[in-house]
């Protein structure tokens, strides 16, 4: 799939791709803010890939009860959408600082373009998997292995997407889920025994340049 974008104008928009290594959440939260605020027509879009330091995270539609016992695991309210959810190390992150305009998609488009990027990835492990239209993300059976964030300003999006890879699921105990009680969560290391992060984030970066029509380089 090409985004009706590319199709028109007959060439790719340029994504630089930028590899964080470990990180705060916070620091990397803020930047996103400050490059949006910034960005013109003009400026290149973005891919952030990301492992976090353990953290809570709870979203605009977030509720203070669906963290049920977050311990020594710091809790930031920030500006995505969606409800609480978790990250920490052997998750990959993926930030998609990118316009809607040069992909050609609205924001329900772009959203299956994320959430598709990751099954598609998955089908190519002989993995099946499937979106949800009453909870974004994805999901082998009924056990999610991928979380979806947007947020979006002036046609412009930030946050993105969280792929558990090989990484300790019990903090997703200590919270519902994406607002879901009871929710299960699973990790590719439960699937398949193949987890290198590296390996699965070119994988998804090259995935969601392909079906929002980007042409990637790296920085």
């Amino acid at each position: 799939m090409k985004s009706a974008q590319a199709e028109k104008s007959g060439h790719k928009p340029i994504v630089v791709v930028r590899q964080l290594g470990r990180q705060d959440y916070e620091p990397v939260w803020q930047a996103m803010q400050r490059f949006t605020a910034k960005r013109t027509p003009e400026t290149t879009s973005e891919i952030w890939v990301v492992e976090h330091n353990p953290v809570f995270t709870q979203g605009q539609a977030g509720k203070p009860e669906h963290v049920l016992d977050p311990g020594e695991i710091p809790i930031v309210q920030t500006d995505r959408g969606g409800q609480v959810t978790y990250h920490g190390p052997g998750q990959l992150v993926v930030y998609l600082l990118m316009s809607l305009r040069e992909a050609g998609l609205g924001v329900r488009g772009f959203v299956s373009a994320m959430e598709n990027a990751i099954i598609n990835v998955l089908a190519d492990l002989g993995i099946e998997a499937h979106a949800r239209s009453d909870a974004p993300g994805v999901y082998i059976g009924d056990a999610k292995i991928a979380a979806l964030g947007l947020r979006v300003k002036r046609g412009y999006t930030y946050h993105g997407l969280s792929f558990n890879i090989d990484m300790d699921l019990e903090p997703f105990s200590r919270i519902n889920p994406c607002g879901y009680h009871g929710l299960a969560v699973t990790q590719l290391r439960d699937q398949t025994g193949q987890h290198e992060l590296v390996t699965l984030a070119e994988k998804v970066v090259n995935e969601i340049c392909r079906l929002t029509g980007h042409q990637l380089t790296r920085q």
